[in-house]
C-alpha cells in the first residue's frame, strides 16, 4: 500500500528525512511518534502526494486517500456542514449526509456555523467529520485529538476505531493514547527515519 524507498527531504540546510526506507502493507495500522518537527507531518504529505522527496521513491497504491490535517484546512466562508459537504458531492442531496457526520462527532448543533465562530476543538471534530466523510482505503491522521477536550476525546476516538477498520492507516502523533487505540505498529524517529519502536 505505502512504499519509501530511500527517500530523502530537507528544509534548507535541515534534513528532515535520510534514506528512509517504509512499507505499509493495506489494512495495517501504523503510527508515527518522535519529537514536534521530526517529520511526521512530512511523511503523511508525501504518502498523500503532497509534497516530493528530494530523492529517493514514494508509490501509494489507494483509490481514495482521507486526510485529516493538524490544522483544520477549512474554507472560511462556508460553514462546518458545507465544508463536510464538499467531499460528498457539494449537492443539496448530499448535505444530509453532511450533517450525518458532524453528528457523528458531536457538531449537530454547530453545522451551520463558519470556522470563525468555532472553537478549535470544534475546526478539529469538523475536520475529522470531512475526512470520514470522504472514505478512502487510505486514512491519514495528523495529530487527530490534539485539540479536542478531554470529554470528547474518549467517544471521537473510539468513532475513529471504528471508521480505521478495513482501512489503511498513517497516524502522526505525540499522544500514548491515540496510538495505543489506533496503531497496530509504532514506528519512532531516529536519525533521518522511523524504525520500529
Amino acid at each position: 500500500m505505502i512504499h519509501f524507498d530511500g527517500v530523502c527531504l530537507s528544509y534548507g540546510d535541515k534534513a528532515v528525512l535520510k534514506a528512509m526506507d517504509m512499507h505499509i502493507p493495506a489494512g495495517v495500522h501504523v503510527a508515527l511518534t518522535g519529537p514536534s518537527g521530526c517529520g511526521k507531518t512530512t511523511v503523511l504529505a508525501l504518502a498523500a502526494g503532497l509534497r516530493r522527496p528530494d530523492a529517493g521513491a514514494v508509490t501509494v497504491n489507494a483509490r481514495r486517500v482521507a486526510y485529516a490535517f493538524q490544522e483544520h484546512r477549512l474554507l472560511p466562508w462556508r460553514t462546518a456542514a458545507e465544508n463536510v459537504n464538499l467531499v460528498l458531492g457539494d449537492t443539496a442531496a448530499t448535505m444530509a449526509w453532511a450533517r450525518h457526520w458532524l453528528a457523528l462527532v458531536g457538531m449537530a448543533e454547530g453545522a451551520d456555523l463558519l470556522p470563525a465562530e468555532l472553537s478549535g476543538g470544534m475546526r478539529q471534530r469538523v475536520n475529522l467529520a470531512r475526512a470520514l466523510a470522504f472514505g478512502g482505503d487510505l486514512l491519514l491522521l495528523d495529530e487527530p485529538l490534539k485539540e479536542l477536550d478531554p470529554h470528547r476525546r474518549d467517544s471521537v476516538l473510539t468513532l475513529l476505531r471504528d471508521h480505521a477498520f478495513g482501512r489503511t492507516v498513517l497516524l502522526a502523533t505525540h499522544d500514548r493514547q491515540e496510538t495505543e487505540a489506533l496503531a497496530e505498529f509504532t514506528l519512532d524517529y531516529r536519525d533521518g527515519t522511523f524504525v520500529p519502536a
